[in-house]
């Protein structure tokens, strides 16, 4: 099956970065691109004309939500509340439980992955919380979501979650994690299983990759043997870190060192590793300078940065600074860990910040963001056949339509999309060769059934914070409404 794509506008890959091809057609051959340019003259078996819409590759989101999103809870709280919104240690010693059914767990995913095609997502590397759960993710919950990537036709790095600890607030306010060794270990166990088992199903389209939790949940044992097996594997590991201040001071409380240091040392980082977040570095505003400078440690060791701008963003936090981290040679990727999936709002927001920081535009443009979300995702994965459009590159694209009236006038088409746009313009996307969304319509799914379900299972995940709180507090005061909420 050969397709032909006619556009205003496509961003094409030329060997070295991407280039804006003015009125061209993008063709591809079952899942492979086997055209870029202008006036192809072979026979195609269909041709789609999309008109002023500039055709780019689809978005690499390398901490994609997995699940349906708690944060509308958090982003608001006021700071008596903070505490309420993690699990207690007295719940911790009362006896953890899973808080939904095995039935909702496989649902999740099926219903964040509706969300993250509808927004132009192709290639993912899912995260879930952990807060309402036993421990970790479970072997069934992941294989369900592997099920459902293949189904919805979304390209997947993913294993079940792990961790040697559980994150929680003493009766004192103070964040601590209780260990229980053996869990990291068998989890880890578990995860290398579900690769073994799963690594190249749907037609390649689901990838094993280790994704064990926040590093200060890990054992330092697990964290070694996690290295161990992902080159073993030839996979990649993603490992929530530098994250936050609590987690910093927990880390150099314990070794004496900046928590990127610590991993450098006990020889964690590298290549084949991705950290989200990683804004808390020493030798930023955000870390602590006497702790040296962990972002020439993450320039010589390849390791890759996963920003998450917007939820990071709600905290009042940015890297210091996109621009300032690329200089040093750093490869950053994209992800958008919350709803919206909405890259058109991650790269805006990640511009602004960069540029608060660096007072000029330089290094942080929309383009440059951009290309983090395309190129900079295919360079963590190692895959130079995504984030680009260009011959020999898997067939995984998406269409911006430049019409809608919101979107004004037209200048630079890329500027113009993401200064303006937002996900909902993405009018098409195709991965390996399959549609799989048009028109904001994905085939077979019923986006209004499965709103009403995920509501369901929102309204029941709601209700754990308050069976995990462990200051009394009253459903009124941690679920505040931004009104009062009244019946006449």
């Amino acid at each position: 099956m050969k397709t032909k794509i006619k556009s205003k506008y496509i961003v094409r890959y030329n060997g070295d970065d991407h280039e804006i091809l003015l009125n061209g057609e993008l063709v591809y051959q079952d899942d492979t691109i086997i055209f870029v340019g202008k006036n192809y003259s072979e026979t195609v078996d269909k041709e789609v004309n999309l008109g002023n819409a500039l055709v780019s590759p689809g978005f690499i989101d390398l901490n994609a939500l997995g699940d349906i999103d708690h944060d509308i809870i958090h982003l608001e709280a006021y700071p008596e509340i903070q505490n309420s919104l993690r699990p207690s240690e007295h719940y911790y010693r009362s006896g953890m439980h899973e808080l939904m059914t095995p039935e909702e767990e496989a649902f999740k995913s099926f219903y964040a992955y509706a969300q993250l095609i509808l927004s132009g997502v192709t290639t993912a590397m899912p995260i879930t919380s952990v807060y309402y759960k036993e421990w970790a993710e479970t072997y069934e919950e992941i294989a369900a979501a592997v099920r459902h990537a293949g189904q919805l036709g979304l390209r997947l790095y993913i294993s079940p979650s792990y961790q040697s600890g559980f994150g929680v607030i003493t009766d004192d306010g103070l964040y601590k994690v209780c260990f229980e060794e053996e869990k990291g270990a068998s989890g880890l166990e578990r995860a290398k299983k579900f690769i073994e088992e799963f690594d190249g199903a749907y037609d390649g389209l689901i990838r094993g990759c280790l994704e064990p939790e926040r590093v200060e949940t890990q054992s330092e044992a697990n964290l070694i043997n996690t290295k161990k097996a992902a080159d073993n594997l030839n996979c990649l590991i993603k490992l929530h870190a530098a994250q936050g201040r609590a987690e910093y001071d927990l880390i150099r409380q314990k070794t004496g060192k900046s928590t990127i240091k610590y991993l450098y040392d006990i020889g964690f980082l590298g290549k084949n590793v991705g950290i989200p977040h990683c804004y808390v570095a020493a030798g930023t505003m955000w870390g602590d300078d006497e702790d040296g400078d962990d972002l020439d440690i993450l320039s010589k060791t390849g390791t890759t940065v996963i920003y998450c701008p917007v939820i990071i963003g709600r905290s009042g936090r940015y890297l210091d600074s996109f621009a300032e981290y690329r200089r040093r040679g750093i490869n950053i990727a994209l992800g958008t860990d919350t709803f919206p999936t909405d890259f058109f709002q991650n790269i805006r927001i990640a511009s602004i910040f960069s540029r608060m920081v660096e007072g000029n535009s330089r290094g942080s443009t929309y383009a440059d963001v951009y290309r983090a979300a395309t190129l900079g995702g295919a360079n963590f994965l190692g895959r130079d056949d995504l984030g680009r459009l260009s011959v020999g590159a898997k067939a995984d694209l998406i269409a911006i339509n430049l019409d809608n009236f919101h979107m004004g006038p037209t200048d630079d088409p890329l500027r113009t999309a993401f200064m303006v746009g937002n996900r909902t313009d993405i009018i098409l996307s195709i991965i390996n060769g399959r549609k799989v969304m048009e028109n904001q319509k994905i085939p077979g799914v019923d986006l209004v059934e499965l709103r009403e379900v995920g509501q369901k299972y929102y309204n029941k995940m709601k209700l754990g914070y308050l069976e995990r709180d462990g200051f009394g507090c009253s459903r009124d005061e941690i679920f505040r409404s931004s009104f009062p909420i009244v019946e006449n």
